[in-house]
């Protein structure tokens, strides 16, 4: 610096920072950064006492750069400027990161300057002609540069970090790997539709190890802690890493690593899909995510050594990752168990709750299917065959003639005319509606052009902008009205043939479950099992409607012992 004719020469310390270590050896390294700012120093006669190394992100909310301010701060080490090759190598959290940071650089009479002249030394006091200073008179010309500058790097280091993070989130979720590879497994790049991307691919020498682990716990001869050991004894030793220096990563310290197998970490290796071609993580929104890349085992041999206590499936061409799914045998025993189809549609007679089901063992060792209930009463149990013909038995007494299906269509017709007339007049409400919203809209626009607040302008322009999304939600609700209209024709003609084929519907297939569904629609209140069996179940009202037609070939054929409803005389 100059002063009075003469060059004084300044301490300094100066700060170099790089985003990774991968940059620092390939990018703007840390010898090119100490290399400019020793040219510079030269230059002005500025005496470096310290470099200051930092191989970490300077977006952080810890500025890395705080230590080499804190050492700017002691007297001793008689500091009076702090060099840096550009603001964004200072730090790239913004302006007021930035203004905090120098500031307390200021509070100790230490400069901060850089190498292309962007932060100014010289200060200005407005009321310097008056010979009078105030904290608010002085202030630095260069300041809303530096604070464009700061702003700048911020905004650059966002497009960076959403442009490679982005990138490497969409590539993640189209199976491929991004990061570093884990024990037994090696990085490849190869060439994909979607460009040179990574895959990962078995180790020659840690994939062996993993193997054996899978296989020795499926064999299911050894505990967990014997397998361990047996891994050991192969050789095994976890991979090594180089240790950095936390303050500066291009600092090796020595070696991590090489330890034998734990139990603990011979889990997480276990559990890990990834070793099934399958990963699940943050950035896949916690959904697992077929690889485009082999395991090094089979997803059927994971299951195995899992013992169903985590379950990796394949359902409709998804991949799903279930924890401590139940067993098959448990399975069964499920509301919508195919083995007990009718639990929820015929009810106990004791105490009027569904039933359950499921087979209890005999001395012989065979099993016995049946429906029961025992909910503080006396067991209530009917053997599963004996339950099925009571079901069969009830629905071969079900008849309904032609006449009745045409009455029972008629009716139906009656309804959907009556709900058509209820569309309709809120159909015509919406459209009421709309046209008192649009002539809202029509006068608010009218109003804009007399109107000289730009706040007032602002306001109606809301105004307008909330109107018109209101429009846009009524025309979508009734276009989604209108898509969801059916043919009637269809409706009637499928009512018609659900009543032709009944018995078939109610008896016939293979879907059990689908079965007992059409069973329940017969009844207006779930009846229980001594209902059925004695003929005395409340039917729906559409059967009773038929029956109480008053027209004796129109009758439903109740189970005997069941007499049909008489009319009224305002029937």
């Amino acid at each position: 610096m100059i002063m009075d004719g003469q060059v004084k020469q300044e301490n300094a310390v100066a700060a170099i920072r790089v985003s990774s270590v991968k940059q620092g050896l390939q990018g703007d390294s840390p010898d090119a950064q100490k290399e400019q700012i020793e040219r510079f120093a030269l230059a002005h006669n500025i005496h470096i006492k310290k470099f200051f190394v930092f191989m970490e992100s300077a977006s952080k909310e810890e500025q890395p750069v705080q230590e080499a301010i804190d050492y700017c701060k002691s007297p001793k080490n008689d500091i009076q400027l702090f060099v840096i090759k550009s603001i964004d190598r200072f730090t790239r959290g913004g302006s007021y990161v930035y203004d905090h940071l120098k500031m307390q650089l200021t509070r100790y009479d230490v400069k901060l300057i850089d190498i292309y002249g962007i932060i100014g030394t010289q200060e200005v006091n407005t009321l310097e002609h008056l010979g009078v200073e105030y904290n608010w008179s002085v202030y630095s010309p260069t300041k809303k540069s530096e604070i464009l500058e700061a702003e700048r790097a911020k905004d650059e280091m966002r497009d960076i970090m959403s442009r490679m993070i982005g990138a490497e989130i969409r590539y993640v979720r189209l199976g491929y790997r991004v990061r570093t590879p884990p024990f037994g497994y090696i990085n490849e790049k190869i060439e994909t539709a979607h460009g040179r991307r990574m895959i990962l691919t078995p180790d020659p020498i840690e994939a062996k190890f993993v193997l054996k682990m899978y296989e020795l716990r499926i064999q299911g001869s050894l505990s967990d802690e014997q397998i361990v050991e047996e891994i050991n004894k192969l050789g095994f030793k976890s991979r090594r890493m180089l240790k950095r220096d936390p303050k500066d990563r291009m600092r090796i310290l020595g070696e991590k690593g090489g330890k034998i197998l734990t139990v603990k970490q011979f889990h997480q290796y276990l559990q890990n899909t990834i070793y099934a071609g399958v990963n699940r993580e943050k950035w896949t929104n916690g959904e697992a995510i077929k690889c485009k890349f082999d395991g090094l085992v089979t997803i059927e041999t994971f299951n195995k050594a899992h013992r169903g206590k985590i379950i990796i499936s394949e359902e409709n061409g998804e991949t799903k990752i279930y924890k401590d799914r139940p067993t098959e045998w448990r399975l069964r025993k499920q509301v919508k168990n195919p083995d007990y189809p009718y639990k929820k549609y015929v009810l106990c007679p004791d105490c009027k709750k569904s039933l359950l089901g499921s087979a209890s063992r005999g001395k012989s060792g065979k099993y016995f299917p049946a429906y029961h209930c025992s909910r503080n009463h006396k067991s209530f149990r009917v053997p599963t065959r004996e339950f099925e013909e009571t079901i069969t038995n009830f629905v071969k007494q079900l008849k309904i003639t032609d006449v009745s299906i045409e009455l029972l269509k008629k009716a139906i017709l009656e309804e959907w005319n009556k709900r058509i007339a209820t569309n309709q007049k809120d159909s015509s409400s919406l459209e009421n509606k709309i046209l008192e919203l649009k002539a809202q809209s029509k006068m608010i626009a009218e109003k804009i052009p007399v109107l000289n607040s730009p706040l007032a302008i602002k306001l109606l322009e809301e105004q307008l902008e909330s109107i018109g999304g209101q429009i846009a939600t009524i025309i979508q609700s009734r276009q989604e009205k209108d898509q969801d209209a059916i043919s009637m024709e269809l409706v009637l003609e499928v009512v018609g043939n659900f009543l032709e084929h009944l018995e078939n519907l109610l008896l016939g297939g293979t879907d059990t479950l689908k079965r007992a569904e059409y069973f329940g629609l017969l009844f207006d209140e779930v009846p229980t099992y001594q209902e059925l069996k004695y003929g005395t179940p409340k039917l729906a009202p559409y059967i009773e409607l038929i029956s109480a037609l008053h027209d004796p070939n129109s009758f439903l054929v109740r189970p005997k012992g069941v007499e049909p409803p008489t009319l009224t005389s305002e029937a």
